[in-house]
């Protein structure tokens, strides 16, 4: 299956899908959003590595900032921080340069590395963009932490390619039924920048249909 260009969701997303549905579905789906600290030292971090007026070339490297990338297969789009080219020769031909190239991204974030996968599925989604608009083979990326100051090579195995590709679509399915599913609170909620609009605490409130449900199973019957 591919998608159309009007059907893509944003390649970001899949970071605010891992780490919550619910905060994806409000910035996505219901188009809300609110700053904290940490968004805006995100955007601070990005600005620089988004801004695709500048151009790097080392020796035998180039590197592109903000590069557009979108994929049919996974119905997404997005920008990615530094796609670093690596003169190769198994890799791809690029206009206006000699020679090949392989493609490798680079994703920046703020803070540390994560618990969960978030940003190493969100660089694998840029690493198949990638592959899918320059016909080639991305076996790893990097990302960047802003607290140590450093990058980790991130081997794109298979496994993580295909919880790419569900995730992708468990994002398509939501966003056509225009659903918004609530949420199991957890610490996290507290430092979420949406806590204000999504109201977690709510979501702990039982439907009418369980609570009537309960209310019958302990209603005690004469014999």
């Amino acid at each position: 299956m591919e998608y159309q260009e009007d059907d893509f969701l944003l390649l970001s997303g899949i970071q605010h899908y891992v780490f919550c549905k619910r905060q994806w579905a409000l910035i996505h789906i219901e188009q809300q959003w609110q700053e904290n600290l940490r968004t805006v030292e995100g955007a601070i971090l990005h600005e620089k590595t988004h801004d695709s007026t500048i151009k790097e070339k080392r020796g035998d490297l180039i590197i592109s900032r903000g590069m557009g990338v979108f994929s049919r297969t996974l119905g997404i789009t997005g920008a990615c921080d530094v796609v670093e080219f690596h003169k190769s020769r198994g890799g791809v031909t690029l206009y206006g340069r000699d020679g090949r190239y392989l493609p490798v991204p680079v994703e920046y974030k703020r803070g540390k590395p994560k618990q969960d996968n978030a940003d190493v599925l969100q660089l694998c989604a840029q690493a198949m963009c990638l592959e899918e608009m320059l016909l080639c083979s991305i076996p790893e990326g990097f990302l960047y932490y802003g607290e140590p100051k450093r990058r980790t090579k991130v081997a794109l195995d298979e496994e993580i390619r295909e919880e790419v590709i569900r995730i992708c679509c468990e994002m398509h399915e939501l966003y056509d039924k225009r659903y918004t599913p609530k949420v199991r609170t957890t610490k996290a909620c507290k430092a979420c920048s949406l806590k204000e609009l999504c109201l977690p605490k709510l979501c702990k409130n039982p439907s009418a249909l369980d609570y009537m449900r309960k209310t019958i199973s302990e209603i005690e019957v004469d014999p």
